[in-house]
């Protein structure tokens, strides 16, 4: 069977994704290994730590910046991850600095929350 054990969020600037995905969110890194021009930086959820990882991608490749810009100038999240208790997570993210567009909101079955991750995207939080 296929798995998914990576997925990638671009980010314009590793160093400030690394501090506000640990941070303010509360991954752990799992690999940070350094490749060139950028590392090879992934993270993953204190609760399931050999779980999907994430990389976080720079954007060094000129159609990566422009997709992401496009993305965040509409407002458009790049990415959406799951959450058991939107309402608590939304309060634990406000006060840590966190900014979001608003407050949860029920869509259908789902309540949706998006914030600005500092590092050119618009990330949704999720809970079904």
């Amino acid at each position: 069977m296929i798995r998914i054990r990576l997925t990638s969020i671009m980010v314009n600037d590793q160093n400030k994704a690394r501090k506000f995905y640990t941070e303010k969110l509360g991954f752990i890194i799992k690999r940070d290994i350094p490749m060139g021009l950028a590392n090879w930086l992934t993270i993953v959820s204190p609760i399931e730590p050999d779980g999907t990882e994430i990389v976080l991608e720079p954007t060094l490749h000129s159609a990566s910046r422009l997709y992401q810009e496009a993305l965040y100038g509409e407002g458009t999240p790049l990415t959406a991850l799951a959450v058991d208790n939107i309402e608590e997570e939304y309060a634990r993210l406000t006060e840590r600095g966190v900014v979001f567009q608003g407050e949860p909101k029920q869509m259908g079955p789902t309540t949706v929350a998006i914030f600005d991750d500092t590092c050119g995207n618009y990330v949704q939080l999720f809970q079904t």
